[in-house]
This record gives C-alpha cells, structure tokens and sequence, in this order.
C-alpha cells in the first residue's frame, strides 16, 4: 500500500513535468543531499581516494561535488521515465553507430552488450531498442518491492525492450529462439558473496571482482562482444556508441573478454570520473588467495 501510494502520489506525477522544471528540484537535491545529509559522501570519497592516488584532497572534492550534481540529476531523469515519450527519449539518447551491431542482424546472429552504471543508463535502457534490429533483452535482479518491481518493468519495457530476471535468461532466450536478440550485461555491479561466475582483475587501482557472466554467456553461444560507451553531450542528453571486442569469443583465452570491457569501462571513468556511480559499494568483496590462480 506504502510503494502505491508513493507511485502515485510523488514519483507519478512528478514524472509528468517537464525535466527543465525537474532539474529545477534536481539543484535544490544537490543541496540538500551534498551540503546538509551528506548522503553516502564518505563511501563517495573513500572510493575516489583510493580509485585516484595521484590526484590531491582539492581535486577529489571537486569530483565529489560534481559528482553529486550528476546524481541528482539521474534522479529526476529517471523519475520523468515513468511518463517520457517515445520521441523525447530518442532524442535525448542518440546511438552514434548502430550498424556495427545491425549488420549481423542479416546472418541472424544474437549478440552480447556490456555497459557500465555510467551516464544516465535508465534513460539508456528505454532509448536502446528502437534504434536497433535485434530484440533487446536486459537481465536485472528484481526489487524486492513487487508492486514497483512491476513498475519498473513496465517503464523499461515500453517501448520495445524485454526486462528479463536474471534467473530466468536462458529460458526468456529460447522463448525469442527465432529472433535475433541483444543481450546487455551491467558489468560493474559488485558479485554477490554466492556468486561463483567472476573474474578478478585490477581495475581503478584495485583489487577487483567481476561478474563473468557476460564472457561465459557470449561463449557459451559463440556471439560476438561488444562494450557501449555513453557520452553526457549536455545536460539531459547523451550518446552512445558500440565497440566490438571480439566476434569470436571462443577463441578467446579465459578472461580476455571481461579484462577487455573492464579497460574499456575504466578508460572513461578515468575521463571523466564525475559520471560515474560512485555510491555503490563497489569494492566489498575481498579476494581469496586461490582466486584466478
């Protein structure tokens, strides 16, 4: 009853204003949650300081605050998802090269996606599929919350993607057997303790695991990998643009693929590190000694 009401009573009609308004509440958030509750700024920080040793305390608060700028913003972003149109979020979130992964639609060939929490993915996931041929399927972990689980899924979904329970891909795969599909792989979550599928590696000057589902799935199938950069042109917009990293996965040598989009990732998070999610407790799990050995 709690999660209704707040559907319908904030998140709801907020989604309705236009995001000039918006990031009006988006400014009044930065100051709220930077300057007065300091929400989550020591994880922010510890995180920053450790990700960029060189850098000194001056240059770490001045991403810290652009940081959170960032943040707010992909609140409200996400909030005006619920109501945004079909034509708004195209364009707002412009794919540079969709024929590096449209011309294996032809062969009728599925392939595999990884991206990042970098930019504003959940307006990403609703711009994605309409400006490719394959059938886009994004694997999640469900909210524990059902009744906005479910709204969730059908904001992500609306305008053509398919918004899969991670437990349930291979079988939401068989189901799309005669369509071509486009799996993406968040990459940069951090594994559960009881997750076995993960590769360690160094990443941001760390010790790193990595979920090595996206590697083991583009093998398992022998689909071709690619990793999708996202841009921030200005505020509200964005462009993204394929890579490929491979499109023979299994002649890769084990752990090629995930060091590869994890590089790849950490390069533009090295750019520009204020775009990054840098609240999530990344760097939780510590490695064992037989790991990777």
């Amino acid at each position: 009853m709690l999660s209704r009401m707040l559907y319908y009573i904030v998140i709801k009609p907020l989604s309705l204003l236009p995001l000039w308004i918006l990031y009006r509440i988006s400014d009044l958030g930065y100051v709220i949650i930077y300057h007065l509750v300091g929400y989550r700024k020591k994880v922010v920080q510890q995180n920053l300081t450790r990700s960029f040793p060189d850098k000194n305390e001056k240059e770490i608060r001045d991403i810290t605050s652009k940081f959170y700028h960032h943040f707010c913003d992909l609140v409200v972003e996400s909030i005006r998802l619920f109501s945004i149109s079909k034509e708004e979020a195209l364009r707002r979130c412009i794919c540079r090269n969709p024929e590096l992964m449209n011309q294996y639609f032809p062969e009728h060939r599925s392939v595999v996606i990884g991206c990042g929490h970098y930019n504003s993915w959940e307006l990403l996931g609703v711009a994605f599929d309409p400006q490719v041929l394959h059938q886009t399927l994004c694997p999640y972990t469900p909210l524990s919350d059902a009744y906005m689980d479910q709204k969730m899924r059908v904001s992500r979904s609306k305008y053509g993607a398919r918004v899969v329970d991670k437990n349930h891909l291979k079988a939401a795969v068989e189901r799309h057997a005669g369509t071509p599909t486009v799996v993406v792989f968040g990459t940069d979550q951090n594994p559960s303790s009881r997750s076995k599928k993960l590769y360690w590696t160094r990443f941001l000057n760390q010790d790193t695991a990595v979920n090595f589902g996206m590697e083991k799935y583009a093998k398992d199938y022998n689909l071709p990998v690619f990793f999708m950069n996202v841009y921030k042109m200005k505020r509200g917009y964005y462009e993204y643009e394929f890579e490929l990293i491979t499109d023979n996965p299994q002649a890769e040598p084990y752990g090629a693929i995930t060091d590869a989009h994890t590089r790849i990732l950490e390069q533009q998070i090295i750019e520009t590190p204020e775009y990054w999610l840098w609240t999530h407790k990344r760097w939780k799990r510590k490695r064992e000694p037989q790991e990777n050995e």
